[in-house]
């Protein structure tokens, strides 16, 4: 487990700089952004995939995972409740102000919660409405959790879980019974899916990189593409940084891969060991280091 606020030691002797978690390991290749974890987890692992095959399923998971995070997270932070011990620490305050590029003052914070409540009041309704009017039991109509239920229900779930966060008269299963339905049925299912899962291990951050370090690499190299617009070439030097939170940090590398869906660059940790760290196209900037201006 990694602390909530930086420094964060075990990541930065893996050499990166990415200050958002989770990230995801698997052998020397690193994962950032939780869009991209989820997306690799479905390749690399797909006897254990969740996603739908058919192509008007997967455009709702899509949908989901854009909406949600683009649209809704940014409004639901905004939610945490002001008398929060963490954010009585001027420190946690200090670290989402770097995160966010916006004032985690309480007053502020406070002065910003009727718009946010009414974003995400439109959103709970829009679940409601469509995805959850018909009285299914998963979005996909499936028999369990699938993909488009862990993209469409995270913001809710972790507002829902939040004592004070959801004033009572305006968000709850008065108003909007088939999404807290959900999140019910979602939490059993989540509960039995940890105990048939078992206890995970802990390691430390030295344990972890000893173990990746003796690991080959998950998956081969990716290509440079030709026709990308940036025009990069493989092997030239290149910074990353996300756009939407966290931008303040940069990763830096020798460019390795280069798709439509993600950049990849090689990163050396404290220990002289060469990774990999993926991050997707989406809200993340990839700019040569030997230039000036950057290229989305």
């Amino acid at each position: 487990m990694q602390p909530p606020t930086l420094p964060r030691p075990d990541v930065k002797a893996l050499g990166v700089s990415y200050r958002r978690i989770p990230i995801v390991a698997i052998g020397k290749d690193i994962y950032s952004d939780s869009r991209l974890i989820l997306h690799k987890l479905e390749k690399l692992f797909p006897d254990g995939a969740l996603g739908a095959s058919d192509p008007d399923q997967r455009a709702v998971e899509r949908l989901l995972e854009k909406w949600t995070i683009d649209s809704v997270f940014g409004r639901a932070a905004t939610l945490i409740p002001p008398e929060m011990p963490l954010l009585q620490d001027p420190k946690f305050a200090a670290d989402r102000e770097d995160f966010s590029g916006r004032s985690w003052k309480a007053n502020d914070l406070a002065r910003l919660r009727p718009e946010a409540l009414a974003h995400i009041r439109d959103a709970f309704q829009l679940m409601e409405s469509t995805l959850l009017a018909d009285g299914r039991d998963w979005i996909s109509k499936t028999s369990k959790p699938s993909l488009a239920d862990i993209e469409g229900i995270w913001p809710f779930h972790w507002l829902s879980g939040m004592k004070g966060a959801l004033p009572h008269d305006l968000i709850s299963k008065v108003q909007f019974p088939k999404l807290f339905s959900w999140l019910d049925r979602f939490n059993e299912a989540l509960a039995n899916a940890k105990k048939a899962a078992g206890k995970p291990a802990t390691l430390s951050g030295q344990e972890a990189r000893t173990r990746m370090s003796a690991m080959d690499f998950a998956e081969p190299e990716a290509m440079v593409d030709d026709n990308d617009p940036l025009r990069l070439t493989k092997g030239q030097k290149v910074r990353v940084w996300p756009t939407d939170s966290g931008f303040r940090h940069y990763d830096q590398g020798e460019l390795v891969g280069l798709t439509e869906t993600e950049v990849v660059i090689r990163v050396e940790s404290q220990d002289g060991i060469l990774f990999r760290l993926h991050s997707p196209r989406t809200n993340f900037r990839v700019q040569a280091v030997d230039q000036g201006q950057s290229r989305l």
